[in-house]
């Protein structure tokens, strides 16, 4: 378990080897940039973002085009894609790219226009249809709705507000102008709002029809066509129809193009690097023939840049080591097993200075508590076997997916374990089948735990759960104490983990012959008297060290022996951390009980043909949502004894990740030259 250690490494170099530094630093990978302690007096940093923001446009440009593409010749993906990782493209592959990398951001031009003029034309199709459905109500109005009419007649076309038959238009019209009766009504059309209806009379009675007819609630329509509405229905349907062939043709058009998917991924990224070195540059003190560049490096990568850069280049190099008040990046390093559990550490926080990465204990601890909730040898040897094989199979996923599935993988392996312990394999699915499809008689399971059936001793495994918590949080205080003789503060040892280890083991001690302990447990342990003897005074030179030296920097005493109280007042919480690992036994018996449960579903329907069938259906759903049940019940609660109960004792966090400059590419990784 290591916290690599860090150290400053810092650059000057002629400004002719600018770009060639850059991109070697870029490559490897092994820098955190920060410029903050070079002296800049006389120095300028030039002003990159311009440049930077053409180049994060371009590669905004090219994703776009890639959507483009996705959207209308979609590339063929299957769920395994997303754990494929990126592909890895060689040196000679990416310097096409490059030299080709205009034409191929012509095309991403072509595509994103293409993809506007397929938008207007579905816009301009929309805005027709709405036309012809405005149109729809005048269907049979055989003249144009801008018609004057004759030169003694005028037509009115108009809407009622309301539904209205023709004798009630007339009654309308009458009440208003009884004298007026040369005219024609024609109702062409009514909805539940509107009746829609053309009018013809006398050019002279034309205006006195009209305010008759708008006491009743006529109204023009609000646009008026120059041609009679069905014929401009039939041009309207005809634009319509050449849009979308001329659509159709312009998708085509971009399905030419799919050819080009990879390069335009190649060249998004590409751009992506320019403009994260661009980002860097504007970083950079200069002055007219040298620039100065300094960042954080793992110490183990220090001999390579030694090597790649202050070898390569006229240039000079300064290694230094980091100052106390400096606050160093994070980066761990760990064994094979221990490394999938720092996705575990980081999600709560990496270590802050000065503090021990507890990946590798936390790891062991993980693992085992994983297996004894989920504690099913089948669920185990699923989970062990489907991880594993995807990881054979992909083996350049992402780094943050393998770390997850290799966690998972070993989970696995402890949970087979664990189930071999409590003989669980699906539940009790051999002993169910035996008795129901070969009509075993025996009680006897048919293949025995090999150390005891949790369902048949439940307290036994509440002992266990219990008795592993306790190393879990001791463990976990006795990082803390590490950790304070890493510092050389030895009376913070003694006052905040001694005196609780004594108080804590004395209180054990005295529980352990105890009546409560002994109806848990089932048996009477007795201990000899001076092992009594010696668990009081542990006890209470426990309690009253931390009483008396709790608060030891209060120099008032009153004060002093209230915070003690109060420290001892936290052994309540003592209590609930170790209450907490009941849910390994909660956990371990859900996954076994609804197992079981599953099994006698499954033999309800006897021993034939038909039981058979519905056998293995019912197992098969029911062992699967068991599985995916307790795996997450699993997961979250053992994060939980890590995050709460074990990290509390010890752990603060809050380091900051280590964040080199590198090729932070989105679609491929770009093979080194050796």
């Amino acid at each position: 378990m290591a916290v690599l250690q860090m150290q400053r490494f810092s650059i000057c170099a002629l400004k002719k080897d600018r770009k060639a530094i850059l991109e070697e630093l870029q490559m490897l990978g092994v820098m955190e940039i920060d410029t903050s302690v070079v002296e800049d007096e006389g120095l300028q940093k030039m002003d990159t973002m311009e440049s930077r923001q053409v180049f994060e446009k371009q590669a905004v440009m090219a994703e776009h085009a890639l959507d483009v593409l996705q959207k209308y010749v979609p590339e063929k993906t299957s769920m395994l894609d997303s754990l494929a990782g990126k592909p890895l493209i060689d040196k000679a592959d990416y310097d096409r790219i490059v030299s080709i990398r205009d034409e191929l951001m012509k095309k991403a031009n072509q595509l994103i226009s293409m993809n506007k003029e397929i938008s207007e034309n579905n816009a301009n199709v929309v805005k027709l249809e709405n036309q012809i459905e405005s149109l729809t109500p005048w269907m049979s109005l055989d003249v144009p709705m801008t018609s004057k009419g004759t030169g003694s007649a005028e037509i009115l076309v108009g809407t009622m507000s309301r539904v209205m038959t023709l004798e009630e238009v007339r009654v309308a019209v009458s009440e208003h102008e009884p004298d007026l009766d040369a005219y024609d009504v024609q109702i062409l059309s009514a909805d539940r709002d509107l009746t829609y209806l053309a009018v013809v009379c006398l050019k002279k009675d034309a205006g006195r029809l009209e305010d008759a007819l708008r006491a009743s609630g006529f109204a023009r329509p609000s646009q008026m066509v120059s041609k009679i509405p069905s014929e401009l229905k039939v041009d309207l349907e005809r634009q319509i129809q050449q849009l979308k062939t001329e659509t159709k043709q312009i998708e085509d058009k971009i399905g030419s193009f799919a050819e080009s998917r990879d390069d335009l991924k190649k060249v998004a990224d590409y751009y992506r690097i320019r403009a994260d070195k661009y980002q860097v540059l504007g970083l950079l003190p200069q002055s007219k023939q040298t620039f100065f560049i300094s960042g954080y490096v793992p110490a183990g990568a220090v001999s390579i840049l030694n090597e790649k850069i202050g070898q390569a280049y006229n240039c000079t190099v300064d290694v230094e080591e980091i100052k106390e008040d400096e606050e160093a990046p994070v980066l761990l390093k760990n064994g094979k097993i221990s490394t999938p559990a720092e996705s575990v550490l980081e999600s709560y926080g990496l270590p802050k200075k000065g503090e021990i990465d507890p990946t590798k204990i936390m790891s062991f601890f993980y693992i085992i508590l994983f297996g004894m909730m989920l504690s099913d040898a089948a669920y185990g040897l699923i989970v062990f076997g489907a991880c594993f094989i995807v990881i054979k199979k992909f083996p350049r996923m992402g780094e943050g997916m393998k770390k997850s599935l290799s966690l998972f993988m070993y989970c696995g392996l402890s949970t087979l374990i664990w189930g071999i312990l409590f003989g669980g394999y699906f539940g009790d699915v051999f002993d169910v089948v035996a008795r129901v499809f070969f009509h075993r008689q025996s009680t006897a399971p048919v293949i025995a735990p090999l150390w005891f059936a949790p369902l048949g001793d439940p307290m036994k495994l509440l002992l266990f759960s219990m008795g592993l918590g306790i190393l879990h949080l001791f463990t976990g205080l006795g990082i803390k104490g590490y950790t304070y003789l890493k510092e050389k503060d030895y009376m913070g040892f003694v006052c905040d983990v001694v005196f609780w280890y004594m108080l804590l083991v004395g209180l054990l001690l005295m529980l352990i012959p105890s009546s409560i302990f002994a109806s848990i447990a089932q048996a009477q342990i007795t201990f000899p008297p001076f092992l009594n003897m010696l668990a009081k005074v542990l006890a209470i030179g426990g309690a009253v060290g931390l009483l008396l030296f709790a608060a030891r920097d209060n120099k008032n005493f009153g004060l002093r022996l209230a915070l003690g109280a109060y420290e001892l007042y936290n052994i309540t919480g003592w209590l609930s951390d170790v209450l907490s690992y009941s849910r390994l036994l909660a956990l371990g018996l859900a996954t076994g009980v609804i197992a079981s449960v599953v099994n006698q579903m499954g033999s309800m329907l006897g021993d034939g043909v038909v039981g058979a069938i519905g056998f293995i259906v019912i197992f098969l759903v029911g062992h699967t949502l068991n599985l995916a049940i307790n795996l997450l019940g699993a997961y979250v609660h053992t994060n939980r004894l890590q995050f709460v109960e074990f990290f509390g004792k010890f752990y603060e966090g809050g380091g900051r990740p280590f964040n080199p400059f590198k090729e932070n590419t989105k679609y491929v990784d770009i093979k080194e030259e050796n």
